[in-house]
Formats: C-alpha cells, structure tokens, sequence
C-alpha cells in the first residue's frame, strides 16, 4: 500500500464534499455540477471509493478500499465543517436527504445504490481513458442520472450525514449507521456488476 493513498482519498473526500455542497445549495444545478468533483478525482487521478471498489485486482486490495473510504469521509467533514460557517440553508437540505434515506430503509437504500455503482464504474473507466472529449462523455451523463434516479453515493451520504450531524440533527445511530453500510455495500456490488454478470 502506497503512503500517498491516504492524502489521495482525503482530497478526494473534499473534491466530492465540494460537489455536494454544491448540490444542497441549489439541488437542479448542482445536479449537474457535480460532475466536477468527479471529473476532479478522474483528472487528479486521486483514491475515491466508487473510483476504485470496481477495478480491485485481488484481496488484498480489500483493505486499501476501506482506507479509502475512512480518507474519502474525512475529506468530507472537512468540508462540512467549512460550511458551518455557509449563510446557506444547507443543513435543511441535508436533514432532508437523510430523513428520506432513513424512511426508505437499509434494504431499499442499499439496493438503489446499486444503480449509482454501476454508473460509477462505467463512467470512470472511460474517463481514465482520456483519448479524447468523448471518453468524458459517460462521466458528465452518469453523475446527473443517478442523482436524477435518486441512487446514494456512499461519499456524497457522508457528506450530507457531516452537515447533518455537526448542525445537531438528531438521528438514532443503529438506524443511520445501517443505512450507510447498505449504501457503502451497493455501491460496492454495483461497481462490480460488470464483472458479475459479463
């Protein structure tokens, strides 16, 4: 394991808490603007977890996955930490993200983000390519689908579960650490369903 893979997820956490920011400020544009968080992480070439669960090579790149993920999350309350000074209604915009995740429950949530998985691996890896404008293409259409589709991103839920909980939202920690984990793991099934079922 490379000594740079933590610093890499970190910046990457705050690529993605910068995109989520921008979607609880204005959720039609940042729909779309979000894509830049991502195209940050592609062109940086930094660790996020959706970047990486679907192009593991083996076991032992397990471990790392999960370091990047505790980076990505870090990276993430930085940013949500940074926004408690924001004159932006974002912690109701959070509250109500996360209230909706918790209505739909740990199975529900885990399975829609499934659909957010796959697009993840589907648009990276033609984005890593980078021959030309249109290997771009997949990334600037997939981010907007599945947040259209309504599919949780496990970093992006961090990012909105930090504003939420750092502007005091009261949530019952079983019900709120069950939904994450249905989300970091259908995610996970969902960058890999090409290997799956191909």
């Amino acid at each position: 394991m490379k000594t740079s893979i933590i610093p890499s997820s970190i910046f990457a956490g705050i690529l993605i808490g910068i995109a989520g920011w921008g979607f609880l400020a204005n959720p039609v544009l940042g729909m779309f603007l979000f894509c830049v968080g991502l195209i940050g992480v592609v062109k940086y070439g930094v660790k996020l977890y959706t970047g990486t669960a679907g192009f593991l090579t083996g076991w032992g790149d397990v471990l790392p996955l999960f370091i990047i993920l505790l980076g990505n999350i870090i990276g993430c309350l930085a940013v949500a930490t940074v926004s408690l000074w924001s004159p932006m209604a974002l912690p109701e915009a959070a509250t109500g993200i996360i209230a909706a995740r918790l209505k739909t429950g740990w199975f529900g949530t885990g399975l829609l983000a499934i659909g957010c998985g796959l697009l993840m691996s589907f648009a990276v890896d033609f984005a890593r390519k980078n021959r030309d404008f249109s290997d771009w293409l997949p990334l600037l259409f997939a981010v907007p689908a599945f947040i259209l589709c309504g599919f949780p991103h496990c970093v992006a839920d961090a990012f909105y579960c930090c504003v939420y909980l750092l502007n005091a939202g009261e949530v019952t920690w079983g019900a709120l650490l069950a939904y994450y984990a249905s989300i970091v793991m259908g995610n996970f099934i969902g960058c890999n369903a090409y290997r799956i079922l191909s």
